[in-house]
């Protein structure tokens, strides 16, 4: 090797891994597995031994056609489910833009609210700073409900991704939580487009995202449509473009890395840090 040009190790910090229980009827990869809260909490104890830092509990799907579930629906099916898993010491995040149900997970001891709205009622701020739970502020170009499918030109949602977290981390720093508390998630596959293009630069772009605002970014790229667009692949046959989008993701430096296949990621993980640290002392 060249003595003029030592070797610098790129290095991958190893993020937080989100592990997916999807508590549903209609989720798009494995509705109706988990329903029961039986088979939820052993989905999440496997996911755990496998090396998941937070469980998070989907009570209801969030793809285009997804039904429709009342937060009365979404609380029963988070009740036995989350009572458990908090009183073993689980951190547990909660996906849902319903406020009865944020506060529901809240008060029953969940550590993440995760709101693929970004949180845009600025009438529930201080509800939500009373919380003190950590909130993921997700962007979707549909701001409101789940996501649709429409094409999207990517130049103007990389554009709108950094007004939306420019506004509304301001907005609820204003309302009295802290910055500390927060962490951004750009959104992928319909959230940001039908198309593949906008996932695949705002993915590509994250470092720039990291930079600009400084807070905790969290990604979700495990089985998503762009990934399945881009591909060709179905979702069962989806697991290495999932891996290798989260790898590029650790590598860009995402904090969370939400996934289904957490032992897959962990062991990618695994691996890609020992050769990095193996080719410190290479040659």
């Amino acid at each position: 090797m060249d003595e003029r040009t030592p070797y610098k190790p790129l290095g991958i910090r190893r993020p937080s891994l989100v592990g997916i229980v999807n508590i549903t009827t209609d989720s798009f990869s494995d509705g109706n597995r988990f329903l029961t809260a039986h088979a939820a909490v052993a989905h999440a104890h496997r996911l755990r031994s496998e090396g998941a830092d937070v469980i998070e509990l989907g009570p209801a799907a969030s793809h285009p056609g997804a039904e429709r579930v009342t937060e009365t629906e979404e609380i029963g099916r988070l009740a036995d489910v989350i009572d458990q898993l908090v009183a073993e010491g689980v951190p547990v995040s909660v996906d849902s833009y319903q406020p009865a149900t944020q506060l529901f997970a809240a008060a029953r001891g969940a550590a993440y609210l995760n709101d693929i709205q970004g949180f845009g009622d600025p009438a529930r701020y201080e509800e939500l700073a009373d919380t003190g739970c950590r909130l993921v502020v997700m962007h979707s170009v549909q701001r409101h409900g789940p996501a649709t499918e429409v094409r999207t030109d990517p130049t103007q949602v990389c554009r709108g991704i950094e007004e939306f977290f420019a506004d509304r981390l301001t907005a609820l720093e204003a309302a009295g939580i802290s910055r500390d508390r927060l962490v951004i998630d750009p959104g992928l596959g319909y959230f940001l487009g039908s198309n593949s293009e906008p996932s695949l630069r705002t993915l590509a772009g994250l470092e720039r995202l990291k930079a600009r605002f400084d807070v905790p970014v969290l990604v979700s790229p495990s089985r998503k449509s762009f990934l399945r667009t881009l591909t060709g692949s179905t979702v069962s046959r989806i697991g290495p473009a999932t891996l290798a989008a989260e790898l590029y993701a650790a590598r860009s430096g995402a904090d969370y890395i939400r996934t289904h296949d957490v032992a897959a990621l962990r062991d990618a993980l695994t691996v890609f840090e020992a050769l990095e640290t193996a080719k410190e002392s290479a040659w």
